[in-house]
């Protein structure tokens, strides 16, 4: 497979993790990374990257608080830059999926 196409598929598949995590941060911000990891279907490792790809853009901000005497749990809120690449991520979304439907319509089409 070509380089480029390999890299540009990465670059997707980051964009909808990252897409999807954001989407569950803005729902949810004290959701442990286990529950996290679990809804989203990731190992902890790939979430905690995640986590820290988006601290690091900074889309996300992560502080720490005291959930019990035993455990620091964290609260993990978006930026408005989060919130604006959450958008910018959202519309792209939307337009892959309706070229998806037009092509697969124009499929059928062709079938009948």
């Amino acid at each position: 497979m070509n380089i480029i196409i390999v890299h540009y598929l990465n670059i997707m598949t980051n964009n909808e993790d990252h897409f999807k995590l954001l989407r569950k941060i803005q729902k949810n911000s004290e959701s442990t990374q286990r529950e996290l990891a679990k809804e989203m279907n990731f190992s902890l490792g790939k979430l905690n990257y995640c986590l820290k790809a988006l601290q690091e853009k900074g889309l996300i901000k992560i502080k720490s608080f005291k959930k019990n005497p035993k455990k620091i749990g964290y609260l993990y809120y978006l930026t408005p830059k989060g919130i604006a690449e959450k958008t910018k991520l959202t519309i792209n979304f939307m337009k892959r999926k309706m070229q998806e439907y037009d092509e697969l319509k124009k499929e059928i089409e062709k079938k009948k």
